[in-house]
């Protein structure tokens, strides 16, 4: 029974920092119909720069506060340069191709930047401590990221369902026409959302670092997962991705606890099942309704 709260708690873990990505590629492509194939990049270097941060500053939180900044500032650049004007289905080919090339250079400047052994951040502290829960010693680090993810969580849905750039941002997503014609410029609102989105995967990938580590190909392998969780629980959808984050997270760890020669193809496994019985994932919604 400990051994199962263990890994319940741990598979709570990996959820929220999944759900912290795969929010902010529904996001995206909620909001722009762009898969960003750099996201994990995006995590990678997030992670990267905040362990920079925390070395030069000898302090988590700062880093937890300005390296979203800086990369969100970095996904505003690439909207601006190379997805600006690049929307619509007949040029998803080139979305693809575009992102894909920005992973591949972020990845290859940050094994030039950082090399390719494996990094930690510490966690801050006051945190780098074990607290007693249900007869178990859990460390409050992995308590804080699932208070973080749910959280954010939480603000994210009063964000999009409370408030007025919120409803812009839903309305934008099967209405554009509307949006720009009521005077809203569509393309600052997609840089914010491309910025935004970004920023979190940024965010994932400092809260993750200290317990995943950073290396090269850390960035496919979140990437993927992402995909598949984004994938479950409909594209574009938040609750979507909050449902798939946990199913995901969850089966990913109890896969590699109980079944670790199997754990990948049971995460490929639940989403073959979801998508046998809804193709659209959970909560997303079928072309043309």
């Amino acid at each position: 029974m400990d051994n199962f709260l263990l890994q319940l708690l741990n598979g709570l873990v990996t959820s929220m920092l999944l759900f912290i990505m795969a929010a902010g590629l529904s996001l995206i492509f909620g909001q722009m119909r762009v898969i960003n194939l750099s996201h994990g990049a995006f995590y990678l270097v997030g992670g990267y720069m905040g362990l920079t941060a925390v070395k030069q500053w000898g302090a988590f939180w700062p880093a937890l506060l300005l390296t979203p900044l800086l990369v969100g500032a970095m996904g505003w650049l690439a909207e601006q340069f190379l997805l600006r004007g690049r929307y619509g289905r007949e040029r998803q080919l080139q979305q693809v191709l575009l992102t894909f090339g920005v992973a591949l250079v972020l990845s290859d400047l940050a094994e030039w930047r950082w090399g390719a052994y494996t990094q930690t951040v510490p966690p801050p502290v006051f945190l780098a401590t074990a607290v007693p829960l249900f007869g178990l010693q859990f460390p409050l680090y992995r308590l804080a990221i699932i208070a973080m993810g749910l959280l954010l969580a939480l603000a994210l849905a009063l964000f999009l369902g409370r408030t007025r750039l919120g409803a812009i941002l839903r309305a934008g997503v099967t209405h554009p026409h509307t949006v720009s014609g009521l005077g809203i410029d569509v393309e600052r609102v997609f840089a914010a959302t491309f910025a935004g989105g970004v920023a979190l995967a940024a965010l994932a990938g400092i809260l993750g670092s200290p317990i995943t580590t950073l290396y090269p190909g850390l960035d496919f392998e979140i990437l993927i997962l992402t995909i598949v969780v984004v994938v479950i629980g409909g594209l574009g959808s938040l609750r979507g991705a909050f449902v798939g984050a946990l199913l995901i997270g969850l089966t990913d760890t109890f896969g590699k606890a109980r079944l670790p020669e199997f754990s990948l193809f049971l995460i490929f496994a639940v989403m073959a099942v979801v998508l046998l019985v809804r193709p659209s994932g959970l909560f997303g919604v079928e072309e043309g309704h």
